[in-house]
């Protein structure tokens, strides 16, 4: 089905977009959802990383009813996996190939296998620099624009590797 995916304080909702009706909804969201949801690898993926908390979600498509996990829980029928910490402030996640990335604040880079959410690295790409434009990928790189103008492309893939930091002005 066609699922509508909205990120709020409090909660993340799937509504049906034909009638607006409410067809699940996530608690222990985060104080900040700027992060846009994003489909990817057969998931949704919802982050905030503002707060207390600081959530990743991989949500399963069709899910019904309130799908917030119980305190202990990672996963249950249809939160495929989470983390609790690790959430991104502003720029929007990034689906490329069979990997999550998930650039955090400060610069920090985070790459997750999407279908389970094991971790494969966590770098820096720049120090003392601020994103908040969300990433793009093409021809097996992926490119973030930072405040300063700044456009730094990482090779995509389970190791982490900076190619370039082009200065745009």
């Amino acid at each position: 089905r066609i699922e509508l995916v909205t990120a709020a304080i409090k909660y993340a909702r799937g509504y049906d977009p034909d009638t607006g009706e409410e067809l699940w909804r996530l608690g222990l969201h985060g104080d900040f959802p700027t992060p846009t949801p994003i489909a990817g690898g057969g998931l949704i993926f919802i982050t905030s990383g503002y707060g207390t908390l600081e959530p990743i979600y991989a949500i399963r498509p069709g899910a019904s009813g309130d799908i917030t996990l119980a305190d202990s829980e990672t996963y249950n029928d249809s939160v495929a996996w989470s983390k609790r910490r690790g959430g991104a402030v502003i720029p929007t996640p990034i689906v490329y190939g069979e990997m999550l990335y998930v650039l955090r604040s400060g610069g920090i880079l985070a790459a997750y296998q999407a279908e389970t959410g094991e971790r494969i690295y966590q770098s820096r790409i720049t120090r003392g620099r601020n994103y908040s434009a969300s990433p793009v990928a093409a021809d097996g790189k992926i490119y973030f624009a930072n405040e300063d103008g700044e456009v730094v492309v990482i090779k995509a893939g389970p190791e982490f590797e900076r190619l370039a930091g082009n200065q745009m002005g």
